[in-house]
């Protein structure tokens, strides 16, 4: 059952410390890293070994660890471009027709964000920016427990559109089968990706990272994944450029009187149903409300086929808190700086200046997280775990760099050069200085 908390302490000692979820490794998990090492190991320690090997071995190393982890082992880790358009042919026409329109969508979105170079001469010389698109671009699209051909789309559609031209997909091929999903492989298709590799995990990032005999090294991964995922991202970060460091999903509603509480339980548990770490968390000041949506939301877990996984997320991390009213519920929703915040209350749009710290605003019922997920128009790769304090959505810009351009005049390089020289001597860089003074004469 999901939780009522009309103590805010308590919420704030439990479902709102993020610290708290951080928690011990599960038996599973450790049995599993003991039958693939033979050895006790952590998470990343085992990243480590298995990024040495790849960045050591190359496609060999790709090969061994794919048959240990994943229990296959393809003849070809590339996957074939007649292999990926055949797989959209084999999906049901209406499938492939929703992939498009969301495709589109995508696309038409993020054409809109500006990418412009500048200059200026109102300061002497030329100064100004030039942006210029990445060369090549790693996508990981996760396996687990659900194909998600969905996170192709937002992460490889926003690079193509700020002029990325060599954009790669990496994803697990299927324990004990070696396939890749129809669905993804069809996604890709959509999307005018004809480079796919049968490749996961920590693996997966370190050919991306290193480069192998068959794989190219690509300038900057993005994608979200599992904990080892995770950790070979935070563990190449430096050699390539990374999007962050994707945590369990999450999402807060704030609703008040007149939100329909099937509609919130059903956004609760569409979030739940992700991972048993997601995170779902309802602030209202309507006790009415919040007993409303605890009945839907027990009512309605009954019906969907990953109750088992709605149930631990919903025991775990997720809860309704009851708030003095409609602003400390936004005003607590801010300072958790969730990946999705949900506004479901009467006239949403006054609560909008209140929120600075959340991946995505979604403003009134009828735009709700799941749109998001597909086919509104921004990526869904939005930052988790509070780091929407200060990170933002996947978008175009993560695809482009900024070169400074510097082209002064010689009245305006004199001038600067005495200014420069001051401070370069106050730092007791006196070859800084010398170099900036030679050019007063």
């Amino acid at each position: 059952m999901l939780r009522i908390y009309t103590n805010l302490k308590d919420a704030q000692s439990t479902i709102l410390n993020r610290r708290r979820t951080e928690t011990l490794l599960p038996d599973s998990l450790k049995q599993s890293l003991r039958r693939i090492f033979g050895r006790d190991l952590t998470p990343a320690a085992a990243v480590a070994e298995i990024l040495a090997d790849v960045r050591e071995r190359g496609d060999a190393a790709l090969h061994d660890w794919t048959q240990r982890i994943d229990g296959v082992n393809p003849d070809r880790l590339a996957i074939d471009r007649n292999e990926i358009a055949a797989a959209a042919n084999r999906l049901p026409r209406d499938l492939i027709e929703s992939l498009r329109f969301a495709a589109d969508r995508i696309r038409q979105f993020h054409s809109y964000q500006p990418l412009p170079s500048w200059t200026t001469n109102e300061l002497g010389g030329t100064l100004g920016q030039k942006m210029t698109p990445l060369d090549r671009v790693g996508v990981y699209v996760p396996g687990g427990t659900a194909p998600l051909p969905s996170t192709l789309l937002m992460s490889a559609i926003p690079a193509q559109v700020a002029g990325v031209k060599d954009v790669i997909v990496v994803t697990p091929p299927g324990r004990n089968t070696g396939t890749v999903p129809d669905v993804i492989l069809a996604a890709a298709h959509v999307a005018g990706i004809d480079t796919i590799y049968r490749l996961g995990g920590a693996q997966a990032i370190g050919a991306l990272a290193y480069g192998t005999q068959s794989i190219p090294r690509v300038d900057k991964i993005v994608g979200p994944g599992n904990l080892f995922v995770t950790l070979a991202k935070q563990q190449v970060f430096g050699l390539v450029g990374l999007d962050g460091l994707a945590g369990p999903t999450e999402t807060v509603v704030v609703a008040d009187d007149s939100a329909n509480p099937v509609w919130v339980a059903a956004d609760l548990l569409a979030q739940a149903e992700h991972d048993v770490l997601a995170t779902a968390i309802l602030f209202t000041p309507s006790l009415k409300l919040a007993e409303a949506v605890q009945v839907e939301v027990a009512r309605q877990m009954e019906e969907r086929s990953r109750a088992s996984i709605i149930a631990a997320s919903l025991a775990g991390q997720s809860g309704i808190v009851i708030t003095r009213d409609v602003a400390e519920g936004v005003r607590l929703a801010d300072e958790f700086a969730p990946e999705h915040m949900c506004l479901a209350t009467e006239n949403p749009e006054q609560w909008q200046g209140m929120v600075t710290h959340a991946g995505g605003l979604f403003i009134g019922e009828r735009s709700f997280e799941v749109l998001g997920d597909y086919v509104a128009g921004p990526s869904h790769t939005m930052p988790t775990g509070g780091t929407a304090r200060f990170a933002s959505p996947l978008n175009a810009l993560d695809f482009v760099r900024i070169t400074s351009i510097i082209a002064l005049d010689d009245k305006t390089a004199a001038t600067l050069s005495v200014q420069a020289a001051r401070i370069a001597q106050a730092e007791e860089l006196d070859a800084h200085a010398q170099a900036a003074l030679l050019r007063t004469v």
